[in-house]
């Protein structure tokens, strides 16, 4: 046998090592799913400035995430560095909307004791409080991870990410597509129901009150949330491919299995705010919890119509999540996903424009929904009166996800929003839950520094004073760009 030949076996063998290696190990997900050639994936990646600067696009050009975003996220995941070194490489005249966060000459100092970026961040609110809800609380993180369903979501992904949320102390939103022992891993849950009420429905698809209540007080469900519509796609309802809907989520969803799982785009417990209110009431009074609203913005009537219903004080909402136009979803119409419902910034100033104008505004809850994981993005949401942020996309980076759009299709190379037991066997639990706690912990670090940068020890003490829109080379106060006036957005208390 000649020479080559054996180099050629030589070779063979070595890649056949690598595969058993990639196959075996549990810290890379790509690499158990795609053994071998998945090492290529990181080759490039360490090539990409290079390729990037004379090939591609630059660090900031991709979308909906950047590569200079997913490497914040992906470092602080893996406690890695996460600073960048040789100055900005943003444009700052060319790129609209740029937000610029105001420095003070004097930082509020670090609290005493410890280490200064661990300092808790809880809610400056209590959840349920001003309505006295037997089971009012005031939430430990004002970071918390959003609403992802079972089964647009894998079985390991959302124990991942309910087990890191444990590690983190901060709360997991089921999503609407009920709840699973995947959501049962140490982390306190907001349970979530759409319009198919998922896990509390009747034969007919309607509220089952007694299945809900009994659902509540066998598990660490702290508040419940009633999803009028995403923000990605508002107006069309939920869809679970039947690709997707496997025996397993048929039986937690209460359908069948093997067929699409269709949400209605209209509940059908209520067509009203006085009747949403009524349902609301009914559920809050049945469980004790706190109980809010998930919505996308568009109609100010609606907004205005919810506000004067709660004017009175004998009904209404305990919290409301605004779902912006640029949040994720697994699956949907391009038209809906690109213009229908407003962008975060514009929405979140739209609802509570209706709730400040009565004076009402501190007497619930905001939590700001939609690409706002990253620190500016969250230091821009609580300017403008939110309390919590809810993380999804930027949860689902922590954990694996690589951006590669795929998630409608079952396909998911990370195993992150797939159903396939092959993909998802790239996904270690116990290790990707640790990465999704350290990226929460990391966000709220960088929220704490910006908002004491500022001059303020809390990010619900920022104003929209502290922050200016630029616009080529013209500054605009942020009140004036969103028509907000100045006081609406600072809460009662911290």
């Amino acid at each position: 046998m000649s020479g080559w030949w054996w180099v050629l076996i030589g070779i063979g063998a070595l890649l056949l090592l690598v595969a058993i290696y990639d196959v075996l190990q549990r810290r890379h997900s790509i690499l158990r799913v795609f053994p071998v050639v998945g090492h290529l994936r990181y080759i490039l990646e360490a090539f990409g400035p290079e390729l990037r600067q004379y090939i591609v696009t630059t660090n900031d050009d991709e979308r909906p995430f950047s590569r200079n975003q997913r490497r914040w996220i992906y470092a602080s995941s893996k406690h890695q560095n996460n600073s960048f070194g040789f100055g900005t490489d943003a444009e700052f005249e060319r790129s609209p909307g740029y937000l610029i966060i105001s420095p003070t000459a004097f930082p509020a100092p670090a609290p005493e004791g410890g280490d200064p970026d661990d300092w808790p961040l809880q809610s400056a609110k209590v959840l349920g409080g001003p309505r006295e809800r037997p089971k009012a609380f005031r939430p430990a993180s004002v970071v918390n991870i959003s609403g992802m369903s079972f089964g647009a979501l894998s079985a390991r992904a959302v124990e991942s990410l309910n087990a890191g949320a444990a590690l983190a102390g901060c709360l997991q939103t089921t999503g609407e597509g009920g709840l699973t022992p995947y959501h049962l891993q140490g982390g306190e849950l907001v349970m979530q129901f759409g319009t198919g009420w998922y896990g509390a429905r009747d034969r007919h698809g309607r509220l089952d009150l007694p299945k809900l209540v009994d659902l509540v007080e066998r598990h660490p469900i702290r508040a419940i949330e009633l999803k009028l519509s995403q923000g990605a796609k508002p107006g069309v309802g939920g869809m679970l491919p039947a690709s997707k809907v496997t025996p397993e989520i048929a039986e937690i969803r209460g359908v069948e299995p093997g067929t699409a799982c269709v949400s209605p785009s209209r509940n059908p417990e209520f067509g009203s705010v006085d009747e949403l209110l009524d349902v609301v009431e009914r559920i809050a009074e049945a469980t004790g919890v706190p109980v809010g609203i998930k919505s996308a913005v568009g109609d100010p009537r609606f907004w205005s119509d919810l506000a004067r219903e709660m004017d009175g004080g004998s009904r209404g909402v305990d919290f409301i999540t605004i779902d912006g136009g640029e949040g994720g979803t697994g699956s949907g119409p391009l038209a809906f996903v690109d213009h229908v419902g407003l962008p975060y910034r514009l929405a979140q100033a739209r609802a509570l424009r209706a709730f400040a104008e009565r004076g009402l505004q501190h007497r619930l809850t905001w939590i700001g929904s939609g690409r706002l994981g990253l620190p500016e993005e969250a230091i821009m949401a609580f300017a403008l009166g939110a309390d919590m942020v809810n993380v999804a996309r930027e949860a689902m980076l922590s954990i694996g996800c690589i951006q590669a759009q795929r998630c409608h299709t079952g396909h998911c190379p990370s195993g992150v929003a797939t159903q396939s037991r092959w993909r998802q066997r790239g996904i270690d639990p116990t290790l990707k839950a640790a990465r999704a706690a350290s990226y929460v912990i990391a966000l709220r670090r960088e929220i704490t520094r910006l908002a004491r940068t500022t001059g303020v020890e809390h990010p619900s003490q920022v104003s929209l004073d502290h922050i200016e829109v630029l616009e080529g080379d013209i500054l605009t106060p942020v009140s004036q760009r969103f028509g907000i006036t100045p006081g609406w957005a600072v809460p009662v208390e911290i």
